[in-house]
């Protein structure tokens, strides 16, 4: 099965950080990555099934935002095979649980 995938853009790394953390404590998602692409943003990506990816990237953004500027996030419900091989992830993998 695909996994679905997160995005959050965040000014800073703190931000980012704060954005993550978040993110993976408010669902059961595995962070994939996470990106610095120029201008002091940074990119997390996250992935899970697509409620969890959807949850967590909401905590992710609404965390982040208390503390620094969000650019930008979004969610790919079923990323296609050729969009896949661009992210610095395996989504293929088995993502690791958290158990309740």
């Amino acid at each position: 099965m695909q996994e679905a995938l997160g995005v959050i853009e965040t000014l800073g790394f703190a931000t980012a950080m704060e954005a993550a953390d978040a993110a993976v404590k408010a669902a059961n998602v595995t962070l994939g990555d996470w990106l610095r692409v120029g201008g002091g943003k940074v990119n997390i990506i996250v992935r899970g099934d697509v409620a969890a990816v959807k949850a967590a990237v909401e905590a992710g953004v609404a965390a982040a935002s208390q503390i620094g500027e969000v650019q930008g996030q979004t969610v790919i419900p079923r990323p296609s095979d050729k969009l896949v091989p661009t992210f610095p992830i395996d989504v293929s993998a088995q993502t690791t649980k958290r158990k309740k």
